[in-house]
């Protein structure tokens, strides 16, 4: 079980580093909203590589956001009968969840986007707009990160699920609220 807890200490590092640069390109991003709205409405400027890069950073907060909220417990689960389950039996959910459901998923999304993302990078396409930003290309390739790191972060907590399941420390705790 050692082996399984490097893992997932470094995969956690890993997210917790990514949550640190994403909370502070959020306050960027959040700054460079209200630049755009002072300006168009309080000098009557605008330029479209700002508001485009507005949705860049939210695309990149989204995206990459997603690992650290799988990590911070912090997805939408309905939990009726999930909070009533001893800790052994929440271990169990989250491991069916994260092998027959998380990572198909992320997998399936990788593989339908990757010739997308690559033909994308392949004629370096640009914003359809006049004064937009160049880098469409970038701004697709988040697809490929998000599923990279959903599933990185979900490959942990199904190994800190399954050392859960089987840690002796839970073994006798089937009633454990």
């Amino acid at each position: 079980m050692g082996f399984l807890a490097r893992i997932i200490r470094f995969i956690d590092t890993l997210t917790e580093s990514i949550g640190k640069v994403i909370s502070w390109l959020l306050l960027v991003m959040v700054l460079v909203s209200f630049i755009i709205v002072v300006l168009r409405y309080g000098f009557n400027l605008g330029w479209i590589s700002m508001q485009e890069s507005v949705l860049y950073m939210h695309g990149f907060i989204f995206m990459l956001g997603a690992a650290y909220t799988l990590k911070a417990d912090g997805h939408v689960r309905v939990d009726i009968f999930y909070q009533k389950f001893s800790k052994k039996q929440q271990a169990l959910v989250n491991i069916f969840g994260g092998v027959f459901l998380l990572l198909p998923v992320c997998l399936f999304i990788f593989y339908i986007s990757f010739d997308y993302v690559q033909m994308s990078w392949h004629i370096m396409e640009q914003s359809p707009e006049a004064g937009g930003l160049p880098f469409v290309y970038f701004s697709k390739s988040f697809i490929l990160l998000f599923c990279t790191f959903l599933s990185l972060q979900g490959l942990a907590e199904i190994m800190r699920n399954i050392i859960i399941v089987f840690s002796p420390k839970h073994a006798n705790n089937q009633g454990e609220q």
